[in-house]
């Protein structure tokens, strides 16, 4: 008799049960950092024994695996991903994401996900609302000029700095309109409404600059899984490929983007390949602008890095050479709030 049961992520004896059949079939990596994230793993047993498992993170399904062995093909696939979805519906999510390898993509499919792209490596999914299409229907438009040329902008801004201000003043000269799209994932010491916020302060003299929360569609590292991939570098290059092939094949259309720019990353071995990955896959249907990052006078790089280990140490009153006055501000009167965080673990490091 087949039932579902919820597996105990607390406990030792139950995880090896679902790892031992995902590495039957092909998925090896598990990374302790990712099964800490899972917020529930559904196991279908038959007879006592695990034949399919899945698991979810937010709103991205994961680890999902099924034995097909003495079955009707599809029959526990339907069934297990059935299961993760009511799960998810009951904890009132419903707009769902799921990376997969690229020939169980139609599997997914079949049970009313879109494929909204894939690359040799991974499919990316998606099924429910608010999809795709509401998200660029949300974004607001710039009048139609023709000839205009409109660029973007995608940045995590963490916070906003006078560096993340020039690549938008130098992207503004050479267009005549930019998009900011600004990472949704509140994994950063600043939430992604405070970097929101910053942002729209830190540019709303600038014309013809439109900040946009970048949703769902600017694809986070979080939420990409490495379990079958074979290494940290391949699990970068694998999900900015996705990220890449997202922006130009949707999010650039439906904003007439036609130029993104980034910035020097010499201090960043994450974002370097990613720069990487973005020159080989946006051209020619968009170009792509590398701007020498700005330094200070001290003739340093200025990096929300730096910002973020200033604030760790309590070294506040420097910030002012490295932030627009709105960020400065910002900080000043939260500084008591962003402390508590980097106390309570919240990483200041990295981008």
């Amino acid at each position: 008799m087949a039932k579902i049961v919820t597996l105990d992520l607390q406990n030792p004896d139950v995880l090896p049960v679902w790892q031992r059949l995902l590495q039957t079939l092909g998925l090896q990596n598990f990374t302790p950092a990712e099964v800490a994230h899972l917020d529930f793993t559904l196991g279908l047993y038959e007879d006592q024994q695990l034949v399919a498992t899945a698991s979810a993170a937010g709103n991205v399904i994961q680890y999902v695996g099924v034995n097909n062995e003495d079955q009707v093909s599809g029959s526990r696939f339907n069934t297990i991903i059935s299961a993760v979805t009511n799960r998810l519906f009951q904890k009132q999510i419903f707009h769902i994401f799921v990376f997969t390898k690229p020939q169980y993509s139609r599997s997914f499919q079949h049970v009313g996900f879109h494929e909204l792209t894939r690359s040799p490596q991974a499919a990316f999914l998606e099924t429910g609302t608010p999809d795709v299409h509401d998200y660029l229907a949300q974004i607001p438009a710039f009048p139609a000029e023709v000839g205009a040329t409109i660029a973007g902008i995608v940045m995590n801004a963490n916070p906003f700095t006078w560096g993340h201000r020039y690549l938008i003043e130098q992207a503004l000269q050479a267009s005549d309109a930019v998009y900011v799209f600004v990472v949704n994932t509140d994994a950063s010491l600043f939430t992604t409404a405070e970097r929101q916020q910053l942002v729209e302060a830190g540019t709303a003299d600038l014309k013809k600059v439109i900040v946009v929360n970048g949703g769902d569609y600017m694809v986070s590292y979080a939420t990409f899984p490495a379990y079958f991939l074979s290494s940290t570098e391949a699990t970068i290059q694998y999900q900015t490929t996705l990220d890449a092939q997202i922006f130009r094949d949707i999010i650039a259309p439906a904003c007439h983007i036609k130029v993104r720019f980034v910035g020097t990353e010499p201090l960043s071995k994450t974002t370097g390949i990613y720069n990487q990955v973005l020159a080989e896959i946006l051209p020619p249907q968009v170009a792509l602008k590398v701007i020498d990052r700005k330094k200070d006078d001290q003739n340093h790089y200025v990096t929300a890095t730096q910002v973020r280990q200033q604030i760790a140490a309590g070294q506040l009153d420097d910030l002012a050479s490295l932030v627009p006055p709105s960020t400065y501000q910002f900080i000043q009167r939260h500084a008591q709030e962003l402390h508590q965080r980097i106390q309570k673990g919240q990483q200041i490091h990295g981008n």
